[in-house]
């Protein structure tokens, strides 16, 4: 029996459970006060469940017209199912909902696979940052996304 997919806003009493999706994630994670300072005014943020269970969450800064993806993250072991394609959509839709015309986001380099969905999402590339983000040895640099949300 496949598990309902639901996709619902957070609130600062699921930090909990983000946290583990975020540490189990990224080896190189949010601390949880970064991740706690996403729930202001001027933050969207939106988890995906399977069932009861939290698979992952999008942070979405917000400030009039434009938005940025601070974080989208997916439990490692619900990867690979289209997950974060959906959690992404949802958060596109709602964004258009509000009157947001475009999405920024930052992404490191090495990460081919969010940067495929990005680029399947309809993101173009406008820029990098060098050494933006730690890593194993040194740093990494970051691609810089953005998505028109204008309807066509």
């Amino acid at each position: 029996m496949t598990e309902v997919i639901a996709i619902r806003a957070l609130e600062a009493d699921d930090l909990d459970e983000m946290m583990k999706i975020e540490q189990l994630a990224h080896e190189f994670p949010w601390s949880e006060a970064t991740l706690g300072s996403c729930f202001g005014r001027f933050y969207r943020a939106l988890g995906l469940y399977l069932g009861p269970e939290l698979q992952g969450f999008c942070l979405l800064q917000v400030l009039f017209e434009e938005a940025t993806l601070m974080n989208i993250c997916i439990a490692p072991a619900a990867q690979g199912q289209g997950l974060g394609r959906q959690l992404l959509q949802a958060a596109i839709e709602l964004l258009k909902e509000t009157g947001v015309e475009r999405l920024l986001l930052e992404v490191r380099v090495g990460n081919a696979a969010a940067i495929a969905l990005y680029r399947r999402l309809g993101f173009i590339e406008t820029g990098s940052r060098a050494d933006y983000y730690q890593a194993k040895e040194g740093r990494e640099d970051a691609l810089l996304m953005e998505l028109s949300l204008h309807s066509s």
